[in-house]
């Protein structure tokens, strides 16, 4: 069992030797990982900025788009899988967290 998580691990962390091609699995992370990324950033700009959320709603979803696409780069032009992986799972736990104590803190 260890040894096939050393396998895949291994497999995951294989650096690019070119460029040209971005690969399925990197697209696919840096599309709706960027996707989650933006939308649990814009959910806790909610949370931040002051006053109700009904307006305080209207400025995240002006950058939606914007930082979707700026997430999405940063994941699409990491230099192996892992790091796809790594940049879309890191940033997604610690929005979750930050979202969890603003609800719970209310």
């Amino acid at each position: 069992m260890i040894n096939r998580f050393f396998k895949i691990y291994k497999e995951l962390s294989i650096v690019e030797n070119s460029g040209k091609k971005i690969g399925l699995f990197r697209t696919i992370c840096s599309i709706f990982g960027g996707l989650l990324v933006a939308y649990l950033a814009m959910t806790l700009l909610v949370f931040i900025i002051p006053g109700s959320a009904g307006e305080s709603i209207i400025v995240p979803l002006m950058f939606n788009t914007f930082a979707w696409a700026i997430a999405s780069l940063w994941i699409c032009l990491s230099i192996s899988k892992l790091v796809a992986l790594k940049r879309v799972l890191i940033p997604t736990f610690i929005l979750t967290i930050a979202i969890t104590i603003f609800i719970v803190g209310n």
